[in-house]
């Protein structure tokens, strides 16, 4: 008897292939963009890289360039949501606008773009969180299960991040 072939995920499968191309990290970038808005859904994406020795965030990919280019960098503010997701490397959902408001200084923006919940998705490598996918839609869009799917694309990132710092 013969044994069932399992399928491999195509969105997964596109991802892996853009890893090979000459033109990096934009091919891989771009995947990711587009295997995460048909997996998982979003208005904005966003990649950032985190530098644990200035504390700093810089943006080296974004689906909305106008508002969100490329190169923006940020110094980020201890609190909660940094210890889960830098320290701890947990993703965090937020659900509502508020979550936006209490978490993000430029709320007003993201919520101008018709964005009131977010997923963002650490990228880790030897227990460091070198940085994040992330997602932004409307209010109460992403769920747990949404983490664990986008887990294996956020790891897919590492080696643009890892050639990025």
């Amino acid at each position: 008897m013969r044994k069932a072939k399992r399928q491999a995920d195509p969105l997964l499968c596109n991802v892996a292939a853009a890893q090979g191309r000459v033109e990096q990290p934009n091919a891989l970038f771009s995947a990711l963009d587009d295997a995460l808005k048909s997996a998982i859904g979003h208005k904005l994406f966003t990649i950032l890289t985190y530098d644990g020795d200035s504390g700093e965030a810089a943006r080296v990919y974004s689906n909305l360039p106008g508002p969100y280019p490329t190169g923006g960098r940020k110094r980020l503010a201890p609190g909660p949501w940094t210890e889960a997701v830098l320290d701890r490397g947990e993703a965090y959902i937020g659900s509502t606008h508020d979550d936006l408001r209490n978490v993000f200084p430029d709320y007003e923006l993201i919520a101008s773009l018709g964005c009131e919940s977010v997923l963002n998705m650490p990228v880790r490598w030897r227990g460091r969180t070198l940085g994040s996918l992330n997602l932004l839609h409307e209010s109460g869009w992403y769920g747990a299960d949404d983490i664990a799917a986008c887990l294996p694309f956020a790891q897919l990132a590492l080696p643009a991040l890892l050639t990025q710092s």
